[in-house]
């Protein structure tokens, strides 16, 4: 009689493997509004699991997820087949301008790490405590510093993981595979490419320019190039001193617009939110107040006060120096996704699907415009915040869930217009069901025969999280949860 997968995986692996109800519904969903129960739950205890596993998901034509921590936003880490969570990949070992991490570790446990070694590494979503740098690498993660420091692909020097034959390999140290990235990303059309200091669309093949870079393709790959084990983090010295100033204004687009002037101040952080987070903050703000911007430097601080005091068109409200204040203003701006949840009511939430693209920054203010009309057409209404000076807005749309037939349309409408304006239909949180069937609008045909290849390259028989970044199928309203 034939052995069964769950028979095979059972007899190769060390770590735990589930097959019962209970836990294929706990991993059928993330933070997204999408489920897609799974039939085996793997959690490997070591790298020799990973690849048996691979190997095996390989020979029996079975797909393998990959899942960090389950924060993310657009189903990257749901799929049908064998769930691979990473969690016991947690070492952490700082040297001194990088620290090697598992992809299992939490930043929220790596932060408190590097803390005691007076460092800190970038990227900051705001729900960082709680995701994992193997999540956070495969989405390309940012935050509110990326503005200086920049995102994720921006930050690592190395990724060791397993390939889609079950092949381990460390870039760009493997010279050989290295050159043949090389030798398929040469074919890209860069130009396709938006001119966004943000972007976490399809294969970031613009990235890679010399060998150096070529552990960047998998950087927001989501699981469809390798399973990442580890990988090597640079990071920096905490700030001597910094400054954050709360700055209210009467219109959103004059925010918009001061956007352009505040950033060339070089900021380590500028961050927009509308009125429904600045209602959840205990302080009172101007009654005809419309939206705040939190502005951070973390050097030449006294130039830049004067500068900020000079530039701006909106009404400072706080200027703050001590740093537990200053973390505890953050706190407010990081909570707007909950703030944004809170605020509306169960029935009137439906998926968040445009939330998360990035435009020039000299567009932002047009961004704005179009939500506007959006609004108007379909009758919703939305709920801004994000990364102001990246152009990166994140969207939460209110209306009646018995509609939200309607997403697809505004989806359409929304990418349209943000790829007219040289943008991306998402800057940090990734495709994932919601979006990989916009990327070959995005990237144009030439680009994504590119991306095929790549993928075919590391994934020959499509088992690494299939139907994500590479799809023929439209997504974005099948496997929606049922509210």
């Amino acid at each position: 009689m034939k052995e069964s997968i769950l028979e095979i995986l059972r007899s190769k692996i060390l770590g735990n493997i589930h097959s019962t109800d209970e836990f294929k519904e706990y991993y059928s969903v993330d933070a997204s509004s999408y489920k897609i129960v799974p039939k085996i739950i793997v959690i490997p205890k070591n790298e020799k699991d990973v690849i048996n596993t691979v190997k095996i998901a390989k020979k029996m034509n079975m797909s393998v997820t990959v899942r960090g921590a389950g924060t993310g936003l657009v189903g990257s880490a749901l799929n049908t087949g064998i769930i691979l969570d990473m969690k016991n990949f947690d070492s952490v070992v700082i040297n001194k301008n990088h620290v090697n991490a598992g992809a299992g570790v939490l930043k929220g446990n790596l932060d408190k790490v590097l803390k005691k070694s007076k460092k800190f590494f970038p990227p900051n979503p705001s729900i960082g405590s709680f995701c994992s740098v193997g999540g956070m690498l495969g989405n390309n993660s940012s935050g509110s510093r990326s503005l200086k420091y920049g995102s994720m692909i921006d930050n690592v020097e190395e990724i060791t993981f397993i390939d889609g034959s079950g092949w381990k390999m460390t870039l760009p140290k493997n010279n050989k595979k290295s050159k043949e990235i090389i030798k398929i990303t040469n074919s890209i059309e860069r130009k396709k490419f938006p001119n966004v200091t943000k972007n976490s669309s399809g294969y970031r093949l613009d990235k890679i320019k010399t060998i150096k870079d070529t552990h960047k393709v998998i950087i927001g790959s989501e699981g469809t190039l390798g399973i990442i084990l580890s990988a090597k983090l640079k990071i920096k010295n905490n700030p001597k001193k910094r400054v954050l100033f709360v700055i209210q204004y009467d219109s959103i687009i004059k925010a918009a617009i001061n956007c352009n002037i505040i950033n060339k101040t070089n900021p380590s952080a500028l961050e927009f939110v509308d009125k429904s987070t600045f209602d959840q903050i205990n302080y009172k703000f101007d009654k005809n107040s419309m939206c705040l911007l939190f502005v951070e430097y973390d050097n030449k601080i006294i130039t830049n006060v004067k500068k900020i005091n000079q530039i701006t068109t909106g009404k400072i409200v706080k200027e703050i120096h001590i740093c537990k204040n200053i973390e505890k203003w953050w706190k407010y701006r990081d909570s707007s996704l909950h703030y944004s949840l809170k605020s509306i009511k169960k029935e009137n939430r439906i998926p968040h699907i445009i939330e998360d693209a990035a435009v020039p920054l000299k567009n932002l203010p047009k961004v704005f415009l179009i939500l506007n009309k959006i609004n108007e057409k379909y009758n919703t209404q939305s709920i801004v915040y994000g990364h102001a000076g990246n152009g990166n807005v994140h969207v939460r749309l209110i209306s009646n869930r018995k509609k939200r037939i309607i997403v697809k349309n505004i989806a359409k409408e929304y990418f349209n217009e943000v790829l007219k304006l040289g943008g991306t239909i998402t800057a940090e949180h990734g495709d994932g069901l919601a979006r990989s069937e916009f990327i070959k609008k995005q990237y144009g045909v030439k680009n994504y025969e590119v991306f095929k290849k790549i993928k075919k390259y590391f994934d020959p028989d499509n088992i690494l999280n299939p139907g994500k970044i590479i799809t023929t199928k439209s997504t974005i309203m099948q496997n929606l949860e049922e509210f």
